[in-house]
């Protein structure tokens, strides 16, 4: 992982070049994940001085393309010096470490404005502005994904009872089963490394992404009692089969209900943008892994990329942005409105490197209008506590009101968002078959299970990538 950037504005005028003359930005929602931290398995996680920068830099770069007054890709009418609170949104779950990448990002997004910031009062005398015109822009606390970033097991930081239990079905299928037996030799042999962090009985694939967090983290801070870069790589690799498998499930969609919630947030965020008449313009929001993984699923992003099933990096980001084609004036009608998707994996780190477009819901184009757009999200989308409920099969707490009459749903009863009762399913994929020798060594690890190939980038730039196909009756 790379962690310095000079985010530019001639990076951002140079990718304006392909986009139409007429296009005008209306507004966006920005999902981020935070940067560099301590490892879990730890606890009492924190962000480190490389995760600051991470995060710092990729808001510089959201700066570049959206608030700076020279950026073909400014958002229309938005304030390009000092912000203009009534303009945007912040939000983060209660978590030490999104809520401090939250605020890094924000400085990125709105910098210091030096002499700018400066107040003068009615008896004559200036007030210069703290840190250099240092700009305050609250962060919203949300009650999804509290504490996510010490919690090992991200379905905790949901709440959702049904989502838990289609999770852990997933320890139950044949892949997982297969997957577990065979790596058992491999995760013991990095013992020594693991050692005082893990017991030895937890030292194997049901802790595949909690031992490659812990791993990763010392790759990058350690000099001493490292893994080796094949064994990083056989470590991710895994830690994005278990990870996906239980973050999103074709079949059973209550599992992705971290993504279900982002897809209605990020839905009325952006409708409030078009009612408001731009009124409002920037939604930023801040959350872990696994929300990027379920959303990715339900959007069907794996199909417009086969990395779509990987573990974002840190500092990873994606954008729902407003586009209109439209000259006459004023604010367009929603019928002229369409909405971009891009992505980006981990810190922008050059000119070629910026985030790429990306069709959602299996389209052809990048570019789908609002209406399809609204369509196609309410699918997926969860967007309210009462629906929230219903759907997990939660009935205490908040849930309560709307079970007054014993009605609720249990975790037999619940429905996914595609019609049909909650199944428990053979975890994500039907059946799996393991070969051995990539384990030890082979650059490509062969399953069958799910139809996606995960890829990581290597310190010198070279890929490693992972090929996992369906096997379809």
């Amino acid at each position: 992982m790379r962690s310095s950037i000079q985010p530019t504005s001639l990076l951002l005028a140079l990718t304006a070049l392909d986009l139409a003359a007429a296009e005008r930005v209306l507004g966006a929602y920005i999902f981020a994940r935070h940067g560099d931290r301590t490892p879990k398995v730890l606890g009492n996680t924190r962000l480190t001085d490389l995760g600051y920068s991470e995060v710092y830099q990729a808001g510089s770069y959201y700066h570049d393309r959206y608030i700076d007054a020279s950026s073909s890709l400014q958002i229309e009418g938005i304030s390009s010096n000092i912000v203009n609170l009534k303009q945007l949104t912040a939000s983060s779950p209660s978590d030490t470490v999104l809520q401090n990448s939250g605020v890094a990002f924000m400085q990125g997004v709105y910098p210091p404005v030096g002499s700018s910031a400066n107040e003068t009062l009615a008896n004559g005398t200036t007030i210069t502005s703290p840190l250099g015109g240092y700009q305050l822009i609250p962060l919203s606390l949300v009650s999804t994904g509290t504490n996510s970033e010490d919690n090992t097991w991200l379905q905790d930081a949901t709440g959702c009872n049904n989502a838990k239990v289609s999770s852990n079905s997933y320890y139950s299928s044949t892949l997982y089963n297969d997957l577990f037996d065979s790596t058992k030799d491999f995760y013991q042999s990095l013992s020594s490394m693991l050692d005082g962090a893990f017991a030895k009985d937890k030292m194997n694939f049901k802790q595949a992404y909690t031992i490659y967090d812990y791993l990763n983290v010392a790759s990058i801070h350690n000099t001493s009692n490292t893994p080796t870069t094949e064994q990083l790589e056989q470590l991710f690799l895994l830690a994005n089969i278990e990870q996906y498998n239980l973050a999103y499930n074709t079949s059973d969609t209550v599992r992705a209900i971290a993504g279900s919630q982002l897809a209605g947030e990020m839905l009325q965020g952006l409708n409030e943008t078009i009612t408001s008449k731009g009124a409002t313009k920037l939604n930023i929001q801040f959350g872990s892994y696994g929300t990027f993984l379920s959303y990715f699923g339900l959007a069907q992003l794996p199909a417009a990329d086969v990395n779509f099933t990987g573990i974002p990096d840190y500092a990873s980001s994606m954008s729902w942005e407003l586009i209109t084609d439209s000259t006459a004036d004023g604010f367009p009608d929603a019928s002229e409105i369409n909405v971009r998707f891009i992505f980006h994996n981990g810190t922008i780190t050059g000119s070629n490197d910026a985030p790429k477009e990306f069709p959602l819901y299996g389209q052809s184009s990048a570019m789908i209008p609002w209406s399809k757009f609204v369509e196609e999200t309410k699918k997926i989308a969860v967007t309210d506590t009462e629906e929230w409920c219903k759907v997990c099969g939660n009935t205490d707490g908040k849930c309560a009101s709307y079970n007054a009459d014993g009605s609720g749903s249990d975790s037999a009863g619940a429905t996914s968002k595609s019609g049909g009762g909650v199944s428990r399913p053979v975890a994500g994929v039907i059946g799996a078959m393991v070969t051995l020798a990539v384990i030890f060594g082979l650059e490509a690890l062969f399953l069958l299970a799910g139809g996606f190939t995960i890829t990581k980038k290597r310190k010198g730039g070279a890929d490693v990538t992972s090929v996992v196909t369906e096997n379809k009756a």
